[in-house]
């Protein structure tokens, strides 16, 4: 029950950190930086690969055979993807009013929308820590970043709708919590067995994929068109083989 209670805290602590800090920037910086948020996801998209290709598959592989692990991988994408359909949908029907109302509008359903979003990444955090402190700790930190900028895209258009900062701050901060209820969840169901740890390994494999590839990767181009990008990728993915190594 401890290590439960641990594992959640932990999911907790990570998952409101990145999305409060993306929110503080969001509401004193007047001018974010597209170069420097294009770094950040990079950053996080390079770390994730080698955290999937290192770590989250091999030790899936080890536990159980490769159709338990590719079954857990295509949940996790459809998953992801269900939850991105929902947020794109929910964000654009607010985009199309433009003025203070709609931009109000559109901050409240974008944290909604990520807060239902966070809920798996924080299952993978959970079921990380059942498979080993390291890996839960890499995904942990992982997930902290992408989340920095998640909240930057909350915390924007509510203050430019008129909300108070602080108010902007705490409707950022408990979208996160999700994140903790998910590593709960997470610490629970892999305590059952070790094919069901391999299969939350595999499940959270398959949604930082979908993660990267149709998210960090695409909105890190689109925010900034240079060398940076890559650089981030780079560095991001050669410092998680580093961790890994460790």
């Amino acid at each position: 029950m401890q290590e439960i209670l641990k594992t959640t805290l932990l999911g907790l602590f990570f998952g409101t950190f990145g999305t409060t800090i993306g929110g503080i920037l969001g509401v004193v910086i007047k001018k974010n930086s597209n170069k420097f948020l294009s770094f950040i996801l990079a950053f996080a998209s390079g770390l994730m690969m080698a955290i999937i290709c290192f770590d989250l598959i091999p030790e899936a592989l080890g536990i159980t055979g490769l159709g338990i692990v590719l079954l857990g991988i295509l949940i996790g994408i459809c998953i992801m993807i269900f939850c991105d359909l929902v947020v794109s949908k929910k964000f654009s029907y607010a985009k199309s009013k433009s003025d203070k109302k709609g931009l109000l509008t559109t901050g409240i359903i974008v944290s909604i929308g990520l807060a239902i979003h966070n809920f798996p990444e924080g299952l993978a955090i959970g079921s990380g820590f059942e498979a080993s402190l390291k890996l839960g700790l890499s995904l942990a930190l992982a997930i902290c970043l992408h989340d920095i900028p998640e909240g930057i895209s909350m915390a924007v258009p509510m203050k430019n709708g008129g909300m108070k900062k602080s108010k902007v701050i705490l409707y950022v901060f408990l979208s996160g919590i999700t994140t903790g209820i998910g590593a709960l969840v997470g610490a629970i169901i892999g305590q059952i067995s070790q094919t069901i740890i391999a299969m939350c390994l595999s499940f959270a494999a398959g949604a930082m994929l979908y993660i990267v590839s149709g998210e960090l990767i695409p909105e890190s181009n689109q925010l900034y068109h240079g060398r940076m990008t890559a650089v981030g990728n780079i560095v991001g993915f050669l410092i998680g083989l580093f961790a890994m190594m460790l």
